[in-house]
């Protein structure tokens, strides 16, 4: 879940959407009306959706289900144009199609378009990477969606790769894009020009970066998880306050409730057990709580684990 988390994190960053991981975290659980945070939040929704379809065959419905996921909150377009394809003109950059940096195709074409490009996803005649290259620059060029093609075209980028590899987790390619968004552009408009090469090549080493960065993540993480261990030494094996942290991975941000929940123990279990590991420095309170009417909920945030995500290549 690091993985996946800053994944939609630097997916929502290159469309300018920036916050804190722990909003994020929180945002994920009711814990911040922070609206960016919900943004991003709901963009990393899409990327789960997106993995639990990686083990089949890729369908349109799909491809609308992660823009309706995407546009769960905030979204600009009108209720008809989330999860379906464009049924107007669009441009990118410029005031009209007449000053555009790129005119997509009308939208008649886009139907066709994507049932093609959809064929060629499905299929397996050549390497992943390139394939996931190719899938994603055509995405774009064909800019089915009214808002938030760039977020659903790099989803895409992932979901082949974990197709394809039969991997658990797709790598964050979106953290190299988000470090180096004039590579990502200048490749683009190779692809568009007819130089595959170059964009393939660009992309093939945003892969190999975001692999070898992501195990490089896993190992540090897994370092300060045995840390946290020794800092309970002293409590029982059976503790609850050691499942949580077994939590903490997935839910950085936890609150008492999520812990009965998940644990099958009692809240009042679930405030000991953050009670006992915030004496021990594995997770402190969480300041930014929502302003609700009625008892407020406590939420509490692994912050060493958050810094660590935080200071990782591109987040």
């Amino acid at each position: 879940m690091l993985l996946l988390r800053t994944e939609g994190v630097a997916s929502s960053y290159i469309e300018g959407l920036r916050t804190s991981l722990a909003d994020v975290a929180a945002a994920e659980i009711g814990g911040t009306r922070n609206e960016t945070a919900t943004f991003i939040a709901d963009n990393l929704a899409a990327v789960v959706d997106a993995l639990g379809t990686s083990r089949r065959a890729l369908m349109t419905g799909d491809v609308h289900d992660w823009h309706r996921r995407l546009m769960a909150t905030g979204s600009h377009l009108r209720p008809e144009m989330i999860g379906a394809f464009r049924t107007a003109q669009s441009w990118i950059g410029g005031t009209s199609p007449r000053d555009a940096a790129f005119v997509p195709p009308p939208p008649e074409l886009v139907p066709p378009l994507m049932e093609d490009l959809i064929e060629f996803i499905n299929s397996d005649g050549i390497d992943p990477v390139t394939q996931a290259a190719v899938a994603h620059a055509q995405f774009e060029t064909v800019h089915p969606y009214g808002d938030g093609n760039g977020r659903i075209g790099r989803i895409l980028i992932g979901w082949i790769l974990a197709h394809r590899l039969d991997v658990a987790v797709m790598p964050p390619v979106s953290v190299f894009i988000a470090r180096d968004p004039g590579g990502y552009l200048a490749g683009m408009t190779m692809f568009r020009l007819g130089q595959l090469d170059v964009w393939v090549e660009w992309m093939a080493a945003a892969v190999q970066h975001s692999s070898e960065a992501a195990a490089s993540l896993m190992i540090r993480s897994e370092a300060l998880i045995q840390t946290w261990q020794s800092r309970m030494a002293d409590l029982r094996e059976d503790a609850t306050a050691r499942k949580v942290v077994d939590i903490l991975g997935e839910h950085p941000v936890v609150s008492s409730d999520l812990i009965a929940t998940r644990l099958d123990v009692s809240e009042r279990s679930g405030r000991v057990a953050l009670g006992a590991l915030a004496e021990r420095g594995i997770v402190q309170p969480y300041e930014k709580q929502p302003t609700r009417s009625g008892r407020p909920r406590q939420f509490w945030v692994a912050g060493e684990l958050i810094d660590l995500v935080a200071g990782w290549p591109g987040t």
